[in-house]
């Protein structure tokens, strides 16, 4: 099944939320980041309980509700349908994109990684809604030990694929650099610290928004 994906989408980290008022803390933030306009979220908590996990989940749906902003479950299939999200986002170490796709049947979104100097062996095989690529420079919010790929890496892996994937750049992207990422090939944007760093994140995405808009 087709997914629309927008241009900048926000990747929102469990590090962030603090440990007091947990769940209000959440609700605040998705009911904000709603009225900016986002319009898919990425929720990303590796470290975290199925308790939290799903304690997590259930507020941020509360606040963005279903039909008007899909949610995306960083590496755990097994959780989404039990928190009525919209898919997942699985990476080596974690479930197949065929397995996620096998659980979630035709009608979720399935993402995985499609590759840095080059698109990973056999990724465009995989039934994944879209590819993460990168990282286009670098960045302090998710471990690895690649390096970045630059506007050149993201215009050698659009080569590779062909123009339907959708290639979601992630990586050290910030507000002034994602129109030239999103010309040299790639669909959209994933940003944590690019939005989630500033003081006022609804705000930022919006001034996001309004950069990728002119």
């Amino acid at each position: 099944m087709p997914h629309f994906f927008p241009r900048v989408y926000p990747i929102l980290d469990a590090s962030i939320v603090p440990s007091a008022d947990r769940a209000g803390f959440l609700q605040r933030l998705g009911s904000e980041l709603t009225e900016a306009g986002v319009t898919l979220l990425e929720y990303r908590n590796k470290r975290g309980s199925d308790a939290e996990l799903l304690a997590d989940g259930e507020a941020l749906r509360a606040a963005m509700p279903f039909g008007k902003v899909r949610l995306i479950l960083d590496e755990r299939a097994d959780l989404v349908d039990r928190l009525q999200f919209d898919g997942v986002h699985v990476d080596a170490g974690d479930a197949s994109p065929t397995d996620a796709r096998r659980l979630l049947g035709p009608n979720r979104i399935v993402g995985t990684f499609g590759g840095s100097e080059a698109l990973v062996e056999d990724i465009l095989l995989v039934p994944a809604d879209y590819l993460s690529i990168g990282p286009v420079y670098t960045t302090r919010t998710k471990q690895t030990s690649r390096p970045p790929i630059g506007l050149e890496g993201v215009k050698r892996l659009r080569a590779q694929a062909g123009p339907s994937p959708v290639l979601v750049a992630v990586g050290g992207v910030t507000r002034s650099t994602a129109a030239k990422v999103i010309l040299a090939g790639a669909d959209g944007v994933a940003v944590s610290e690019g939005i989630f760093g500033q003081p006022d994140p609804a705000a930022e995405f919006r001034a996001w928004l309004a950069e990728l808009e002119e």
